[in-house]
């Protein structure tokens, strides 16, 4: 009996020790968690300032391309190589499509050798009036009048001394010392020279008109000459517009020519593509009618889509309409927005600031500061080495900064680095 008290009473106090060892141990752990207390994390930070930032008001607005066109051949003909496609991007001058241009070229080669058929009948036409104006002793530029013609100068001084003797035949026959029949000679002599004169000028109308017909068909061969030149122009321009140029640079928005297909300018659909022009888009603006006198030529735009909600687009009011629209009553204001880097398409939707000419104090954090989880913005701040979420209403984005509207005063330390690993009431090291 003593010996089974005595086998009990040590299994009791090894229970105890145990027990007690346990809670010594518990205690210990959480001591050693009460001393570790919670984290502190490192954190970058600045404080918020005022400053002078641009006053705006909002508007909405589309985008536009700033050119937009339809291109289609010049005359009609078998396509034989197509160099664009959707989406790709030309540049003015490129070759866009080229036509079968055999039979232009023959049309060339036919008109080139008129040229130079018309130029050896030029040569021609020269070469008899040359051959009649040595002939009849003129040179280029003189005029021929009748009078001036030998053979009308040589009859015509004949006729002057048959008048002369006749003359005086009269009054050797008044005195009688000549016959009767002395003087019908000489007045037949004189009478026969009458009808060599005309007969003279006559013969010299015939010669001038000889002349004048050798010019004509110069005159006739050169403009002969001008015409097949034309021609061979034109041949020529045919040729040229078997070739489809791109009118200017710009992306591809629609293609309507295949490789084999046959096109006519004379079709009902014409175009081959259709080209827009993106490098510079227009934002048509639609400006409240409250708001128009604040809008003029020249002022500054900022403007955000919803493709790229952290970023600003810049632009110039360019063109205003002279009237609003009655239904909306929205005046449409036209801005230009470079867009070199294409990141901006036509037709899409953007929220607009318009700048005024006075600015205006505010109160501006770097955008890192910044928290934005669905279409809430926080930011956090630092006091006495806790960080405190709160919640703030955002404003004008001007490069690295952002205007605060509500929610941050002046001065407030702010968290602008390691801000994914802060929550609400955190400890943070400012480094």
């Amino acid at each position: 009996m003593r010996e089974k008290r005595s086998l009990k009473t040590l299994v009791f106090i090894a229970l105890i020790s145990l027990a007690t060892w346990g809670c010594g141990s518990q205690s210990a752990n959480s001591n050693a968690n009460t001393s570790a207390g919670p984290p502190t994390i490192d954190v970058q930070t600045t404080q918020a300032v005022v400053k002078q930032i641009p006053t705006y008001f909002e508007a909405t607005g589309n985008l536009a391309s700033d050119a937009q066109t339809d291109v289609g051949p010049a005359i009609a003909g078998k396509i034989v190589e197509v160099n664009f496609d959707v989406g790709t991007y030309v540049n003015k001058g490129s070759v866009m499509l080229r036509l079968d241009d055999r039979d232009a070229r023959i049309r060339v080669e036919q008109a080139e050798a008129q040229v130079e058929q018309q130029r050896k009948a030029v040569e021609q036409a020269i070469a008899n009036l040359r051959q009649t104006q040595v002939r009849l002793g003129i040179k280029d530029g003189e005029t021929f009048p009748i009078e001036d013609f030998s053979q009308v100068k040589t009859v015509r001084a004949n006729l002057v001394l048959a008048e002369k003797e006749l003359a005086r035949a009269e009054k050797l026959h008044a005195t009688g010392d000549i016959s009767r029949q002395i003087l019908e000679q000489r007045r037949s002599q004189r009478d026969a020279l009458f009808g060599n004169l005309d007969e003279a000028r006559s013969n010299a109308a015939v010669a001038i008109r000889a002349i004048d017909t050798a010019r004509s068909a110069v005159n006739s061969a050169r403009a002969a000459v001008q015409t097949a030149e034309t021609q061979v122009d034109q041949a020529r321009k045919a040729l040229a517009d078997t070739v489809v140029y791109a009118p200017f640079s710009g992306y591809i928005s629609e293609r309507v020519a295949d490789l084999g297909e046959y096109i006519s300018p004379s079709a009902p659909n014409t175009k081959i593509a259709t080209i827009v022009r993106t490098s510079t888009l227009r934002l048509r603006i639609d400006v409240p009618e409250a708001s128009i006198g604040k809008v003029s030529v020249g002022q500054g735009i900022s403007m955000q889509t919803s493709a790229y909600p952290d970023r600003n687009f810049a632009g110039t009011v360019a063109r205003i309409l002279p009237s609003l629209n009655a239904t909306a009553r929205t005046l449409t204001v036209e801005a230009e927005v470079p867009n070199g880097d294409g990141l901006l398409k036509p037709g899409q939707f953007a929220t607009v600031r318009i700048t005024q000419a006075k600015a205006e104090n505010a109160i501006v954090v770097p955008v890192s500061a910044v928290k934005t989880v669905g279409d809430v913005n926080s930011v956090f701040i630092v006091k006495d080495g806790v960080a405190r979420e709160q919640f703030v209403q955002t404003g004008l984005l001007e490069g690295q900064t952002i205007q605060i509207k509500q929610g941050v005063n002046e001065g407030d330390m702010v968290v602008t680095g390691n801000v994914a690993a802060v929550t609400d009431g955190v400890m943070v090291r400012a480094n």
